[in-house]
């Protein structure tokens, strides 16, 4: 069984979609497509009728859904279904839903992977976007162990993850890369003739992949990936 991602001509590159149930990673710079990504990859689960929950920690749901509305996927629509969750980890709403889950009552930074697996665990989500590792190293108490110590917990999960990770920097790995079940790159350079953009599989275990970087744009239907055009970068 393979999960679509919702992005036309990606999951070419990864044998007709991801693997159910595990972690993928998707790292680029600001305004590479991570965002865009992740939401076609929310809405084609909703319209397969699957529960679906994306955690973030820096912007509200109209904002999200106000930036989607310009695309044609039907990401405002999809998202007023009741399979799915937003959640925003620093609203009083999403600090008051995690702390149902406190193990013991507690409320100290070090519980927040206990309280986000649990919550994810109890809705029994299909599909999962966090936003981002960035942010979420600001919440950890002692940094990158408990940063370990969360992707080690969703990974164990059954919800299928995206995972947005910002980087600038290709040659620069962090624990998430090493530690998910599959890492995805964007590109985009800005060049004489306008701004040229890239996908790249890096890594899929389970999976023959094509780790060129493919052409990637953005067009009124969201992203879209052409699994036979080369980019040289």
């Amino acid at each position: 069984m393979r999960i679509p991602s919702g992005v036309s001509g990606f999951d070419d590159l990864i044998q007709g979609g991801f693997l159910p149930h595990r972690l993928y990673v998707l790292s680029g710079p600001p305004g590479s497509g991570k965002t865009t990504f992740t939401a076609q990859f929310i809405a084609e689960g909703l319209r397969n009728g699957e529960t679906c929950m994306y955690i973030t920690m820096h912007e509200t749901e109209d904002e999200l859904v106000n930036d989607m509305s310009s695309f044609n996927f039907g990401f405002e629509t999809l998202t007023n279904s009741d399979t799915f969750r937003y959640i925003n980890l620093v609203s009083p709403k999403g600090k008051h839903l995690l702390n149902q889950f406190s193990q013991g009552g507690s409320s100290n930074v070090q519980s927040l992977t206990d309280k986000i697996v649990a919550f994810v665990n109890s809705r029994q989500v299909d599909r999962l976007v966090i936003d981002s590792t960035m942010l979420l190293r600001l919440f950890f108490s002692n940094g990158e162990e408990e940063m370990t110590r969360f992707l080690t917990a969703l990974k164990q999960g059954e919800a299928t993850t995206l995972l947005i990770s910002e980087m600038t920097d290709p040659s620069s790995y962090a624990d998430e890369h090493f530690l998910a079940h599959g890492v995805i790159f964007f590109h985009n350079y800005l060049e004489a003739t306008g701004m040229t953009r890239g996908i790249q599989v890096i890594k899929m275990r389970g999976t023959n992949i094509d780790c060129d970087i493919r052409s990637l744009k953005f067009t009124d239907n969201g992203l879209i990936v052409d699994p036979r055009s080369k980019v040289d970068l």
